[in-house]
């Protein structure tokens, strides 16, 4: 990324500013290094705070219809105060830590389409607070989400798509204000059924992985058979055959419902 001009207000002779991403793919738990790069300009000019910070693109509910909103879940300052020389190049490296919870953003290297997750370096000069763009990141699943991921592939469903809704599910170890979901269709084998929605939400040991088929407004409620939550072990999630688990579920509660 070209070094961007900050803080147009103050006029000529500002300083400009790069954030460089030593490694853009991470997995949830993980780190995402860098560095921030601020070329003083033709003036001295005091820097009051800098930091970097992850931010979201979520859907969030208002009246009849869903709006997006920029949520910043996670920031790090980066040092004090300091006076940037004109001319001077002041380079702040940092380690910014990626939550358990956060969002994967690509499924087998395919990006998931609508999943905006990325870094954004925030510089105040002279009390102005300047936010620059978004520098992306890549969240690849945890081994234990691929593996169930992997199930449901195996199983026949197609992905249909993935979002990021603000709110909270009731039993879970969710901490962030916002959640995903992950959208599957049914293979014909599971006629009746629609689709399936995946919700990952991981601490450093394991996850909770909420299941809920055929999401109609009003037709499934949580504690039906047709809602599931179970915790998985991050570490010894390998114990369970996966496409057998979740056939079996999906075969009980379409039998029960006369869909297949």
């Amino acid at each position: 990324m070209a070094f961007r001009k900050l803080l147009a207000s103050l006029g000529a002779g500002g300083a400009s500013v790069e954030t460089v991403l030593t490694e853009s793919n991470v997995v949830p738990g993980g780190v995402v290094q860098g560095e921030v790069r601020i070329q003083g300009g033709s003036v001295e000019q005091r820097v009051e705070a800098l930091s970097v910070g992850l931010q979201a693109r979520v859907e969030v509910e208002g009246g009849d219809q869903e709006v997006k909103q920029d949520i910043e879940f996670a920031k790090v300052r980066l040092g004090g105060a300091f006076d940037l020389q004109a001319g001077a190049v002041h380079v702040v490296p940092f380690g910014l830590d990626i939550p358990w919870e956060t969002p994967v953003t690509a499924v087998a290297g395919q990006h998931l389409r609508g999943m905006d997750i990325g870094v954004r370096t925030e510089l105040e000069i002279a009390r102005a607070v300047d936010s620059g763009d978004l520098d992306p990141i890549t969240v690849h699943p945890l081994p234990a989400q691929q593996a169930i991921l992997d199930a449901f592939i195996q199983l026949g469903f197609r992905f249909k798509a993935a979002d990021m809704e603000r709110g909270h599910i009731r039993g879970t170890r969710q901490r962030l204000p916002f959640y995903q979901e992950i959208e599957f269709f049914a293979p014909q084998q599971y006629r009746g059924l629609n689709e399936v929605e995946v919700t990952f939400v991981a601490d450093g040991r394991e996850m909770d992985v909420v299941l809920e088929m055929d999401k109609k407004p009003g037709l499934f409620a949580e504690g039906s058979d047709s809602y599931r939550a179970f915790q998985v072990g991050l570490e010894d999630f390998r114990g369970t055959d996966w496409v057998a688990y979740l056939n079996q579920w999906l075969a009980d509660v379409g039998g029960r419902r006369n869909w297949f």
